[in-house]
């Protein structure tokens, strides 16, 4: 039997931020179950008709709710972008507020302020990185210092945002929201980006240690 949710996605770290929000929704109100469509991306089926018609751009992930059929969309409403997806999911099944905060909320802002900072700077500019040194057709040193650099320079960011705190966003040391979901998969790939510690940074290594102890992350 089909479950309500369906994720189309790929081992990565934008595929994986919604797996574990799932989980994380999942373990807190037992409610809530999704299928998961694995997507090969070398094979750029993600860019076929049907997946197109879910994704204009034709990229990993999307989130199909099956349990809101639309006039449009009568399999399903269908969301793309992965913070876009991550807060769909808390606003529609987060009914406690566990992983955000009160609407208009100086929290709520904070929340979103990091989450566009990770989406349109870690993501991008990490992404980058992996590409020019790993993936790219010939060596281009320019590239990977280019973007090495920035990770390194967005990491202290992060890293002043954390200070005396556990998590990014909430009152004392905080607490775990869509803003720490939607970064941690790309910093726990730092090596990748060529960083080869987190030395220099305390307050993230922490985080991320703290984040990847939870069984929720495991399971996403």
């Amino acid at each position: 039997m089909s479950k309500p949710l369906v994720l189309y996605t790929a081992a990565t770290p934008n595929g994986h931020k919604v797996s574990i929000m799932l989980e994380e929704l999942k373990a807190t109100y037992g409610n809530i179950d999704y299928d998961v469509e694995k997507i090969n991306l070398s094979t750029n089926i993600q860019k076929e008709p049907w997946f197109i018609a879910m994704n204009p751009n034709g990229r990993i992930p999307v989130l199909v709710d099956r349990s809101h059929p639309t006039a449009a969309q009568p399999n399903g409403f269908a969301v793309f972008e992965s913070a876009a997806i991550l807060l769909y999911l808390v606003q529609k099944y987060d009914k406690e507020g566990k992983f955000k905060f009160e609407s208009g909320s100086d929290e709520e802002s904070q929340m979103l302020q990091w989450i566009f900072f990770a989406h349109g700077g870690v993501g991008p500019m990490q992404g980058q990185s992996h590409h020019f040194r790993h993936y790219a057709p010939e060596d281009v040193p320019y590239g990977k210092k280019r973007y090495g650099d920035e990770v390194v320079r967005l990491y202290g960011v992060l890293d002043i945002g954390l200070q005396g705190r556990d998590y990014l966003v909430g009152p004392g040391a905080g607490k775990l929201s869509v803003a720490d979901v939607n970064v941690m998969p790309w910093v726990r790939l730092y090596k990748h980006a060529g960083v080869e510690t987190l030395d220099a940074f305390p307050n993230l290594k922490a985080w991320l240690d703290r984040l990847l102890e939870r069984e929720t992350v495991k399971a996403g």
